[in-house]
């Protein structure tokens, strides 16, 4: 999810990368989590036959970070009065998502 929500990409004044490595930006850690995060986990059989039987290859890991975007979108917009859908772009960084609120605010 970090990359659709911390990964910002900044350039310097000369073109060049700066934000290139775990070193510069910030990378979820197990204490950004909430305190209370419930998790229902799929328990059935599998109906297809997967490689090793897996739940989930491809792109999963990417739909995580994409249902943590919409969901904070669906945040913002429960800010307003809900008929207007907020323009957050990605990465949704804090900063991001506050400006997306005081957008939000301002339409309602």
């Amino acid at each position: 999810a970090g990359w659709l929500t911390t990964e910002e990409l900044i350039w310097d004044d000369k073109g060049r990368l700066r934000t290139h490595a775990p070193s510069t930006y910030k990378v979820p850690a197990c204490s950004d989590r909430p305190d209370v995060f419930n998790v229902a986990l799929w328990d059935g059989e599998n109906r297809e036959e997967t490689i090793y039987r897996s739940k989930a290859v491809g792109e999963p890991p990417l739909m995580l970070g994409i249902s943590a975007l919409m969901a904070l979108s669906d945040a913002v917009a429960s800010t307003g009065d809900g008929s207007i859908y907020p323009d957050l772009d990605a990465p949704a960084t804090a900063e991001r998502v506050l400006w997306a609120v005081q957008r939000q605010k301002g339409a309602s």
